[in-house]
């Protein structure tokens, strides 16, 4: 396990090594440092450290070298602070915090500010606790944002757990929780609901960080009102007038760059062309999956793009380290390479590109080159965290049977339509054919039919709509048990049979992505805790997340991460439209509506 000290343990233990009385344990030498504070690069400096902080950082620290201090010559190459992501789930990316860490810790991120609301809506207070314990002395720092929305949306679905002002008001007190996670019921902020106002203040009175979540195009006086409620910042504008209205109102925007969400280049012009503050925006990922992880990378992929966005290199760097540690209040453990913050630290020879050749956390070399160079043990779930898809029966085709209103020959109904890279959807209508008085689908317009199956309580509800976008054009059904934030059993097909076969394996396995194909299962990824996230390694998981999107390529899907469209096809709390399991949602005025149009 990797031990954290508190500077003020460890303040006259720093001041020896930096007044040459007492060695380093280690000493980085010759390394540019980029200084996120001043601004500046400068060249020929070194860091001496003890245990898990800096204690120096100037020219010549040799004097600081014993016989036990481990020397590292950084030959010149760019020394700069572990990266930050202000905000994501770890959940989304299907694997355990552990395996999460691991998988990151390569790539040079070294902080990581999680809102587990995803196994909140599974597991409750009694799921953050797991994922908080199983963080406890990881390499890289965790730290958690209570969640704030557990259910999303109270009224428009069932949840599977419910967290109110008491269970966040004792969360608030764990030791590495920062804050209240995102708030996304923004309707209920704006018209002063007794839950979010309650969770609003306790965080306010223990002088945490209220993440925000606006997720409207909207910014009229809902807008105002919930800036006025508390949430300081906010991961879901789209436009650059998103991050400029924002911005000015003393928010945060966070510039969200995930595995499905293409968010920082619309709004990092901002900076790039109106020249506001940069030290007002922070970038993140908000949800990540484990292909892109092992495959493209973390934080530093986020960085990259957004200098490729004509960021400065520097000021992308700020973004995703000092402007992050500051946004939390932790700016005094993490963030910058300055004395009394934790070693964590990046080697790399090129500041646009951003090789991460080597990667330093609390003051150990953990990784070189792309490789761990630490073992990290294993963690295993209890068995109370396992079989939480509760389905009392196995579904059967007439489950996904629509019958038409009144007899008609046709029908206009309300269609999600997905809207590739980002994640609020259209609320679209078509007419769809009727056949022996039920509705059928119509992959060749891409309308395929999409159902939400309640799988926390047994109660054998489904639900059903449709949906636009995707491309399936062959017999076939992908379901998963990743249906942000309620995270039901949700399938999307375009044959009942695949859609009724997809459903029960799920059952059978205990969660995760299935997906058939003309009466065959052609992908699946095993997900038992909590139905979503995997007991298996980074690498393993990556590979079977690309056998899933091949076999959704093989169904005839154009989009390049449609599993995250699908996965989000639940989550009420964005506009337009969605599915829950009480039903069809406008999510623009937060009401259950018809499935048809005047039917």
């Amino acid at each position: 396990m990797m031990t954290r000290k508190s500077w003020a343990d460890m303040a006259t233990d720093l001041v020896d090594v930096s007044m040459g009385r007492k060695p380093a344990t280690m000493l980085v030498q010759n390394g540019r440092w980029v200084n996120v504070y001043s601004g500046e690069i400068l060249p020929g400096t070194d860091v001496a450290i003890w245990n898990s902080r800096i204690a120096m950082v100037k020219t010549d620290a040799g004097y600081t070298v014993g016989p036990a201090t481990v020397v590292l010559d950084a030959d010149g190459r760019y020394l700069l602070p572990g990266l930050c992501d202000g905000h994501m789930h770890v959940e989304s990316s299907m694997l355990s915090v552990t395996e999460f860490a691991r998988a990151v810790m390569v790539h040079g991120t070294t902080s990581i500010f999680i809102d587990p609301h995803e196994i909140a809506n599974v597991l409750g207070l009694y799921g953050v606790r797991l994922m908080y314990d199983e963080a406890e002395g990881l390499p890289i720092n965790v730290y958690i944002q209570v969640p704030g929305c557990v259910p999303s949306a109270p009224g428009l679905e069932t949840p599977g757990a419910e967290l109110g002002p008491d269970e966040v008001a004792e969360a608030l007190k764990w030791k590495r929780v920062v804050g209240l996670g995102e708030v996304m019921n923004f309707p209920g902020v704006a018209n002063n609901d007794s839950k979010m106002s309650a969770e609003i203040t306790a965080a306010m009175r223990a002088n945490k960080t209220i993440g925000g979540h606006y997720a409207t195009r909207d910014l009229g006086r809902g807008f105002h009102g919930y800036v006025a409620g508390g949430p300081q910042d906010d991961h879901e504008g789209t436009r650059l007038e998103d991050a400029v209205e924002r911005v000015r109102r003393g928010m945060r925007p966070m510039l969200r760059y995930g595995s499905g969400w293409r968010d920082v280049a619309s709004q990092i012009k901002a900076v790039t062309e109106l020249g506001l503050d940069p030290r007002q925006f922070i970038l993140c990922t908000d949800d990540c999956h484990s292909e892109t992880l092992i495959n493209e990378g973390h934080m530093n992929r986020v960085v990259r793009h957004a200098i490729s966005e004509g960021l400065e290199p520097l000021r992308a760097i700020q973004m995703a380290t000092l402007n992050t540690a500051q946004h939390f209040g932790l700016d005094r453990d993490v963030g910058s390479i300055a004395p009394g913050r934790y070693a964590d630290m990046i080697i790399t020879s090129d500041l646009t590109e951003l090789p991460i050749e080597q990667v330093i956390t609390a003051g150990v070399a953990v990784a070189e080159a792309g490789k761990p160079t630490i073992d990290i043990p294993t963690y295993s779930y209890p068995g109370d965290a396992k079989q939480t898809v509760q389905l009392s029966r196995e579904v059967t085709e007439d489950d996904f049977t629509v019958q038409a209103p009144n007899g008609n020959a046709k029908a206009t109904v309300r269609v999600i339509g997905v809207i590739e890279h980002q994640a609020p959807t259209r609320a679209l209508q078509f007419e769809l054919p009727i056949v022996n008085s039920i509705v059928e689908m119509h992959p060749e317009r891409d309308i395929c039919q999409v159902a939400l199956v309640e799988r926390h309580h047994g109660s054998g509800r489904v639900t059903n709509g449709w949906v636009n976008g995707f491309g399936f054009d062959q017999p076939c059904a992908v379901a998963t048990t990743v249906a942000h934030d309620c995270h039901h059993l949700i399938v999307c097909g375009t044959r009942r049979r695949e859609m009724t076969m997809a459903v029960n394996r799920l059952k059978e396995v205990g969660g995760g992505v299935v997906v058939f194909q003309d009466g065959k299962e052609t992908s699946l990824v095993p997900l038992p805790i909590a139905g979503i996230m995997s007991e298996n390694g980074a690498e393993v998981v990556a590979e079977q997340v690309r056998q899933m999107n091949r076999a959704m390529t093989a169904c005839g899907c154009k989009m390049e991460n449609a599993f995250m469209q699908l996965s989000l096809l639940g989550l009420v709390v964005i506009p337009e439209l969605r599915l829950s399991d009480l039903g069809v949602v406008d999510a623009v005025n937060f009401r259950l509506v018809s499935p048809f149009v005047d039917p």
